[in-house]
């Protein structure tokens, strides 16, 4: 009778979170980083934990420059699409303000159809879009998300134009110029100044002195060449142009505070940080890139994986988790974080080639957390 009436637990105790992996100290950490660097080629990893929300290690190991001078925790790295997350967390608090609705659409924030704005090098190709009304319905939650149906960006189609693939809002198609588009939205439509409200938003309030999403003369005094995947030294982009597709330069130590803010949630209403963790719409395909592949059958899609508001979230053997990423030819980023402790893994790299080393080094620190390496990197070898 007893059992019978709890038979109602089992399935809870069934799927309750693992126990969580005692953080490593500093000394693991770094003997982590150089067996990923051995196994890699990759010649600078830079590597912050945090645990109860609170940063507990920041260490950088290598090089910054093919002159052989060291990369340090104070070395100005390219943050490449971290960007985006430090984007919507400003639109977040922007929210908490009163001065933007997740789903109220773009267009309402602009004094004429955005299609006459034209193309703009600064932005997008906004006059390629005449002729398709669905402009009109994408959101700032649609563009977060990223489901707006346009591209990664226009010059990447065969034709060069910008377009709408699908109707927005119905399914996940990684796009740097939706992003483009909300920053469209608040610069032209809202008068805002998106530098400036990162700056004031997170950079000011969080510490990152050493950040910025354009090029700050000083520094040029400790910054990061990269290495791709063949080897060869890439210089470091001197980026002139806000972009929060991609434009921020930053260091292992300052994306560190924001890393513990994201995953605390200090600086957002608890209504806020519900949007950074709510998972919102399906992931159907199955790798990330090509961005416009197309779904794939349930039984290929990857269990749970989901949108939210500038984040991917997952639920993994240790409980619900997010991610994020960053990459160029010469960069390589990630952001791995559990709910359950609030602990996080921050990975930054100017060698491309550490990517294939993420997963040993999350699965070290944290344990298994359910990342789905695989809908992140295809078929990339991992060591």
């Amino acid at each position: 009778m007893r059992a019978a009436k709890l038979g109602w637990l089992f399935p809870l105790l069934i799927t309750a979170p693992a126990a969580a992996k005692p953080m490593p100290g500093k000394a693991a950490i770094a003997q982590t980083a150089k067996k990923a660097m051995a196994a890699t080629g990759a010649r600078g990893l830079a590597i912050a934990t945090i645990d109860k929300g609170k940063v507990v290690s920041v260490q950088a190991f290598g090089e910054r420059n093919a002159k052989g001078e060291p990369l340090t925790p104070q070395t100005i790295m390219y943050g490449a699409s971290l960007t985006k997350a430090v984007f919507a967390y400003s639109v977040l608090r922007l929210v908490d303000e009163g001065k933007v609705d997740l789903d109220k659409p773009i267009a309402a924030m602009l004094a004429k159809p955005l299609p006459d704005y034209g193309n703009l090098d600064a932005y997008g190709n906004w006059g390629d879009l005449a002729g398709d009304e669905r402009w009109r319905t994408i959101t700032p939650r649609m563009v977060l998300g990223h489901s707006t149906g346009f591209a990664n960006f226009h010059f990447l189609e065969p034709d060069g134009k910008l377009r709408i693939h699908f109707d927005p809002g119905s399914r996940y198609g990684y796009s740097g110029e939706g992003i483009m588009l909300l920053q469209f939205g608040l610069d032209k439509g809202l008068g805002l100044d998106t530098g400036r409200e990162v700056q004031r938003l997170v950079f000011d309030p969080l510490d990152m002195r050493n950040t910025s999403v354009v090029w700050r003369p000083d520094f040029a005094a400790n910054y990061a060449d990269g290495w791709t995947l063949d080897g060869s030294v890439e210089a470091h982009d001197e980026r002139g142009r806000v972009r929060m597709a991609g434009s921020m330069d930053t260091t292992i130590t300052d994306l560190a505070n924001f890393a513990a803010a994201l995953v605390s949630g200090r600086g957002l209403s608890k209504k806020a940080r519900g949007e950074l963790l709510r998972p919102g719409l399906t992931i159907r395909s199955a790798a990330q890139f090509p961005t416009l592949a197309g779904d794939v059958p349930a039984a290929q899609q990857h269990e749970g994986l989901a949108a939210s508001v500038g984040l991917i979230t997952f639920s993994g053997p240790q409980g619900a988790a997010f991610f994020r990423g960053g990459h160029n030819d010469s960069t390589g980023n990630t952001l791995v974080c559990l709910e359950k402790g609030q602990r996080c893994v921050l990975i930054m790299s100017n060698d491309v080639r550490a990517e294939a080393a993420f997963p040993m080094i999350v699965r070290d620190i944290l344990g298994e957390t359910g990342t789905p390496w695989r809908w992140i990197f295809g078929d990339m070898k991992f060591v």
